[in-house]
């Protein structure tokens, strides 16, 4: 058995991309630990470090050499290597010259297809020592590095200048080099706290070497330790952080030593929108605002230093100092925005181009008003001020705000509209109608507001479809899967019973002679909208098959459509579903054979108990499962259907179908035509695996 060790490497660099550090962390470690897996040598553990000036792998109790391996080694077939005479031919001869041995040495390969001329090889296995620089080459290649750059007066090329490389087998340093640096047991500490060089003496001794030195290397570690800092500061104040996980990640990426500060900004600034100053706070300066517990913005923040000072007031205040002309900045541009009102802005819109062939934001502003009023209507809310709020929602693009800090759009537009005394459903809509932005994220609440968002995303689906630029592969510009998951969470959970096909034909016809074949782009949108139920449900876990059954029956109703999923999934758990499902496939199997009109069952041209059976069972459930249907309450549909098993069963082991009668035959093809036909009332069961 091989010797086992820790095996460490770290690339020391220059500060790397904060926003891409966690990305490269995990690709380093995944294609060294693939890398190890491959190469068929074991390790108990794979450790990720990285900081803003290193990433690094600690490999623990790795196996320091491959074992052999005994291959088995083809040669030509036995008729082939030998003559006629039974001397060795010479492609017998040369095979064995290549195998290091003479064709007397050869074992026989007996197959049912010929006999063949063998040898099991022996090939001695690679140490770590002789493996660890192609590990390393190909782990740095495959690093997600949008873009390179060159340093020195070399041609290397990488995200940021290497300086030091550490590559350590327990004590030992292996022999490596990368970009021209040779590798070596000194590392970087923390650049004010530990300017000078750390040696490690033993890769297990790695992480509390770099701690000595005020490096936390351990990603998680340091950002969970900035996270707990953060909630216990923030109790200590009163107060609630206002975070993400994104903004914790890129914190941990900024910083190697974290200490937790906090400072203030004039209470002045509260006049302000708290959107956009937690915006500044956050996005430009990578602070962590401060609310009170009713959610109100406090005039303090908490930030992460990089170093312990001994003077802690100066950082902060120069945090402060900082801070300052952002926020100043963000009060000159509401104070001055609220100068023009939205309404005013409007003619800006003109002059902005939306698409090049769809026209500009003011013409889509005018759409979404016009679609948004009609979707409205037909739920029965404010069409008025769902109209005057789709009108709106756009201006705000045009103000300085928003202009400066594009990720308060919508959020500014509400403020504006309040600011203007419009009617408080506009200034919600304006706020929400950009909603859902993300997975998880907030829904519109309002009918009107609902409108409004369905508008705007329809908008530029219908348009984007129109002039052929629909998602392909990977590509989608336009963010159209987005917007057609969004809808569709509005839809389902805002419990709206709007057609699909029908709200996509008033965006089609707000477009008037810019959609060239009205009906195809209706049908294109509603079919790609339907067809994204798929990637949300298998989301939720829902069985595949489930999802193309319902799919199979095309309803158009989104609440429709998910009252059949759900209604579906939990039948495909019952014990009776597997021979239904079964049973509903050969019947659709026997009637896709069927040329012609069905009839309908006629009672007098029945004769075998099985099938008098199961058409009195059928029947008497009918009416039950008509009124459950248009009710939309699909679980009892099929909760009644599913007592069909044992009759079905017995009909298709005691009845012929295909009768010699013609007129018996057509009657019982009549029967199985209804049982389908209550089934496909919900979604087509037999695509049920």
């Amino acid at each position: 058995m091989h010797q086992r060790n820790d095996l460490l490497i770290e690339l020391g660099t220059e500060e790397l991309p904060p926003k891409a550090l966690k990305g490269l962390s995990e690709s380093f470690t995944n294609s060294i630990a693939n890398q190890l897996n491959d190469a068929r040598l074991a390790f108990d553990s794979i450790r990720a470090f990285a900081s803003p000036r290193r990433l690094g792998v600690l490999v623990k109790n790795l196996e320091t050499a491959q074992q052999d391996e005994v291959v088995e080694k083809r040669g030509p077939a036995v008729a082939a290597a030998f003559d006629a005479e039974g001397n060795p031919t010479k492609a017998a001869q040369g095979w064995a010259r290549g195998m290091g041995i003479e064709v007397a040495q050869a074992e026989r390969l007996v197959t049912d297809k010929g006999e063949w001329l063998m040898y099991n090889a022996t090939l001695p296995g690679k140490s770590i020592r002789e493996l660890v620089q192609g590990m390393l080459d190909t782990a740095v290649k495959q690093l997600p590095i949008p873009k390179t750059m060159r340093w020195g007066m070399g041609d290397h090329h990488f995200i940021r200048p290497l300086h030091h490389l550490t590559v350590l087998l327990g004590s030992e340093v292996l022999p490596a080099n990368l970009f021209g640096i040779q590798s070596n047991n000194k590392v970087t500490g923390h650049r004010f706290h530990h300017p000078e060089l750390l040696t490690i003496n033993n890769a297990n001794e790695y992480a509390e070497t770099l701690r000595s030195g005020h490096v936390i290397a351990d990603f998680v570690e340091r950002r969970d330790t900035i996270k707990q800092a953060v909630i216990e500061l923030a109790q200590s104040e009163n107060a609630v952080p206002v975070w993400d996980e994104d903004l914790i990640d890129e914190v941990a990426s900024l910083v190697e030593f974290p200490v937790p500060m906090v400072a203030s900004f004039d209470k002045e600034f509260l006049s302000v929108p708290k959107e956009a100053l937690i915006y500044t706070m956050k996005d430009d300066q990578r602070y962590f605002p401060l609310t009170d517990l009713q959610g109100n913005l406090l005039p303090r923040f908490i930030f992460i230093s990089n170093i312990q000072s001994k003077d802690a007031q100066q950082v902060i205040s120069g945090n402060e100092k900082v801070v300052r002309p952002r926020l100043k900045d963000a009060q000159f541009f509401f104070e001055t925005d609220k100068k023009s009102s939205l309404e005013s802005r409007l003619a800006k819109l003109d002059s902005v181009l939306f698409q090049k062939e769809l026209g500009s934001v003011g013409d889509k502003a005018r759409r979404i008003s016009a679609n948004a009023a009609a979707i409205a209507k037909v739920l029965g809310a404010d069409s008025e001020a769902a109209g005057r709020a789709g009108l709106l929602a756009k201006a705000d693009l045009v103000s300085n705000m928003v202009m400066e800090f594009p990720e308060v759009q919508g959020v500014m537009g509400m403020h504006y509209a309040r600011n203007d005394g419009e009617n408080e459903l506009v200034a919600q809509a304006i706020e929400a109608h950009y909603r859902p932005r993300f997975a998880g994220d907030d829904l519109p609440v309002s009918a009107e507001a609902c409108a409004v968002a369905l508008a705007d995303k329809l908008d530029t689906l219908v348009g984007i479809f129109a002039i052929g630029q629909t998602p392909k592969g990977d590509r989608d510009p336009f963010g159209l899967r987005r917007a057609a998951i969004g809808m569709l969470r509005i839809l389902v959970e805002r419990k709206l019973p709007l057609d699909i096909e029908a709200i996509v034909a008033i965006a089609v016809a707000s477009y008037g002679s810019v959609v060239k074949a009205p009906e195809s782009v209706t049908t294109q949108v509603a079919d790609f909208l339907l067809g994204r139920f798929r990637a949300w449900y298998q989301d939720q876990q829902i069985a595949v098959d489930v999802i193309q059954a319902v799919l199979a029956r095309r309803p158009t109703v989104a609440l429709d459509f998910d009252q059949r999923v759900k209604a579906v999934a939990e039948f495909r758990s019952k014990p009776q579903a597997e021979a239904l499902a079964a049973a509903n496939k050969r019947i659709s199997n026997i009637l896709a054979k069927v040329e012609g009109e069905i009839g309908v069952v006629r009672e007098d041209l029945l004769s075998e108990p099985a099938e008098v059976a199961l058409n009195q069972v059928l029947n008497s459930l009918v009416a039950q499962i008509d009124t459950a249907a248009k009710a939309g309450s699909y679980s009892d549909v099929l909760n009644a259907l599913a007592t069909l098993q044992e009759p079905v069963d017995t009909f298709f082991d005691q009845v012929m179908v295909n009768a010699d009668d013609e007129a018996v035959r057509s009657n019982r093809l009549a029967l199985l035509n209804e049982l389908r036909n209550q089934f496909l009332k919900v979604a087509d069961i037999s695509l049920l695996q």
